[in-house]
């Protein structure tokens, strides 16, 4: 038996057409919204990926433990370094006058042991360990520009009229200053090198997760200042505006 065309198919047909069509322009604007809105979300409004943010080069591939034997050995120098100096107590000096005596020990056994083991029994001397001149003064420019580019990026959120970036480093700055209150300036540096090693590698694996809870917070604190505002802050406005009719 042949299929009729009967006006109330071609309604029906007509109605499911409009149907498939519909479902899929949701679809693919419920995709652009998602995507615009990710892109969006970025913290601090960025459009370029972390390890170009870090710079680049081997220092972002250290932070981002692209190399993990790299950035594991940096890590554990560190900590080893944090550990004689604050764990068994040793201080700079103390440390350096031992270097100098194991590198004097090593060049002498170097220079006598040389001379025993050797065919002609004629002793070789132990190379000289020399500090290049300008390895000082390539670590005093890479401190000062570090420095000064800290402080730019200070000034420029103070000046560039951003609440949420604002809040974000005063509070930084904040939980810095009670951190020091805690401990010393040598922990405060290796917790501040281990975070450096671990919170990028973090947020770049939970960079969507860390942005959509950032932003909460920070609408949050808006959300709140702006009550602060309309209320105390209006009041105040206000009392000064009345004060200065009835003068």
């Amino acid at each position: 038996m042949s299929n009729k065309i009967t006006p109330e198919n071609l309604f029906n047909n007509i109605v499911e057409t409009l149907a498939e069509r519909q479902k899929s322009v949701s679809f693919f604007e419920e995709e652009k919204s998602d995507s615009v809105a990710t892109q969006f979300n970025k913290l601090f409004g960025r459009q370029k990926p972390v390890h170009h943010i870090l710079g680049g080069g081997k220092s972002a591939d250290c932070l981002l433990w692209r190399n993990k034997k790299i950035s594991s050995s940096v890590l554990t120098a560190a900590t080893i370094v944090w550990v004689l100096f604050e764990w068994l107590n040793y201080n700079f000096l103390t440390l350096l006058c031992f270097a100098l005596v194991l590198g004097m020990l090593v060049q002498f056994l170097w220079t006598n042991a040389s001379g025993l083991l050797s065919s002609d029994r004629k002793p070789y001397k132990a190379p000289y360990f020399v500090v290049p001149e300008d390895f000082f003064v390539n670590i005093a420019t890479m401190v000062g520009a570090e420095v000064n580019r800290g402080l730019r990026f200070l000034q420029d959120i103070a000046r560039g009229g951003n609440l949420k970036q604002f809040l974000i480093a005063v509070v930084s700055l904040l939980a810095g200053a009670v951190i020091g209150g805690w401990c010393n300036f040598f922990t405060v540096m290796y917790i501040g090198f281990v975070a450096a090693h671990t919170l990028p590698v973090l947020y770049e694996k939970y960079e969507d997760e860390v942005d959509n809870f950032v932003y909460k917070v920070l609408d949050q604190i808006q959300h709140n200042y702006r009550k602060v505002d309309a209320g105390l802050l209006g009041k105040i406005h206000k009392g000064k505006f009345n004060g200065r009719k009835y003068e």
